[in-house]
Parts: C-alpha cells; structure tokens; sequence
C-alpha cells in the first residue's frame, strides 16, 4: 500500500477519547493530543464527539447552579484544539 509520507499517523477520537484527552494529562489520549500539537499525528473527530464533551462539561462543571464556562469560551477551547473536526 502506497503511504505518503509527508502526513503523520491518523487517529480517530470518540467522545470518550475527548473527555480522557482534556481532563487527565495521564492518559494516552492526552499524550496523543499533544503529539497532534507538536505534529506527529493527526487527530480526527465529529461532532458527535464534542457535542458529548460539552453536555458533560456543561452539566457537570457549575457554580451556583450557572455553567462554569460561556458558550464563547468552549468555542475558543474547541477552535484551538489540533483535531480536524468532520
């Protein structure tokens, strides 16, 4: 099988795979989503999958009742993330 080998490996992420990546620097997501920042992989994700990462943050991570993050901020969050979103 021909490989151009110019582009880095490719991995897929699931909601699940998300949250691991944003909320534990532990974990292989994590390590794969700083290897996507630094350009050794590249990550791919729906919006199936963010959509479960912000349901989860939205309804897990309020103060006083009120979501903790505006809807800006998690567009910032999402936008500086390196995942090509399909």
């Amino acid at each position: 099988m021909f490989m151009m080998s110019w582009r880095p490996p490719g991995y897929r992420f699931r909601a699940r795979d998300l949250v691991k990546a944003l909320c534990s620097d532990e974990t292989d997501q994590a390590m794969l989503l700083l290897a996507a920042a630094q350009g050794k992989v590249e990550l791919f994700a729906d919006a199936t999958a963010w959509n479960g990462f912000l349901w989860l943050v939205m309804n897990t991570c309020k103060v006083e009742g009120q979501p903790l993050y505006s809807g800006q901020e998690l567009g910032s969050l999402k936008a500086s993330l390196p995942i090509v979103w399909l």
